[in-house]
């Protein structure tokens, strides 16, 4: 059974970075499409990115194309975003969750994402 937890959330200035990580416990990571996703207060879940199982593809929302990169880290079956020039429209819970053995990335509000993490709170904020 597939567990995923994120860290690496918190507060920053604006134009700030912060580097999320979505651990995977249970099973190993790369057989699973891991999406970013974020939910900020009265707002739908946006889908920001993710990655294909084995060395799949990634893909990256409008909002965040060039500053938000996505990675996959093998050895400690852990997938990051980096997230750099932040804005305050970044602020949110941003939730990891995977899908098995997609290669290309399920649209964000597919049922295919299975697992789901708790969340961290990134704020941004002068």
């Amino acid at each position: 059974q597939l567990v995923l937890v994120e860290s690496g959330g918190g507060s920053v200035q604006p134009g700030g970075s912060l580097r999320l990580s979505c651990v995977a416990s249970g099973s190993r990571s790369e057989y699973y499409a891991i999406g970013w996703f974020r939910q900020a207060p009265g707002k739908e879940r946006e889908g920001v990115s993710c990655i294909g199982s084995g060395s799949g593809n990634t893909n990256y929302s409008d909002s965040v194309k060039g500053r938000f990169s996505i990675s996959r880290d093998w050895s400690k079956n852990t997938v990051y975003l980096q997230m750099n020039a932040l804005k305050p429209e970044d602020t949110a819970v941003y939730v990891c969750a995977a899908a098995y053995l997609r290669t290309i990335c399920p649209e964000a509000h597919s049922k295919e994402y299975e697992v789901w993490g708790q969340g961290t709170q990134v704020t941004v904020s002068s």
